[in-house]
């Protein structure tokens, strides 16, 4: 039985503890306990899927974080935000290229019939279980109403 990234999680944050890597063991620490109280809160067990959907929502934080900190010239509060990104992207998915993002675009909006802005949630709907933490959902958005406002 393929290792479940929760399971991956555990095992890295022992290895972490072992090594006397802080930096790396509170990112981990973060992350599952971003997990575990979405499983309190729901009575579930997480499946790798919608723990890449925490993953994914922890990693919107740091990115928008980071913006703002270099907004206001906190290059040091920027970099720390962005040392822990890092860590959470090496759990996430491979990303998708602009080109396999764009291509799957063009696939749901042909198969869903889409013609206009009206139709923009069921395109949606169509790929974020395919984009979910392999693409930025934002510009993913954009590209769609590009496409159905043309």
């Amino acid at each position: 039985m393929p290792e479940t990234l929760k399971s991956r999680l555990q095992s890295d944050m022992k290895s972490s503890m072992k090594s006397g890597d802080k930096g790396r063991l509170g990112v981990i620490r973060l992350m599952l306990s971003a997990i575990k109280q979405v499983e309190v809160d729901e009575r579930i067990e997480l499946d790798d899927d919608r723990i890449i959907a925490v993953l994914d929502k922890m990693s919107k934080q740091r990115r928008e974080s980071i913006s703002q900190f270099d907004g206001a010239g906190r290059d040091d509060l920027s970099k720390i935000e962005q040392a822990e990104l890092e860590i959470i992207q090496e759990y996430m998915p491979a990303a998708l290229s602009e080109q396999e993002i764009i291509e799957l675009v063009e696939q749901s909006i042909a198969s869903t019939g889409a013609a206009s802005i009206k139709d923009m949630g069921k395109v949606m709907g169509l790929l974020k279980p395919k984009l979910q933490g392999r693409a930025d959902m934002g510009k993913v958005s954009q590209l769609i109403k590009s496409r159905l406002s043309a």
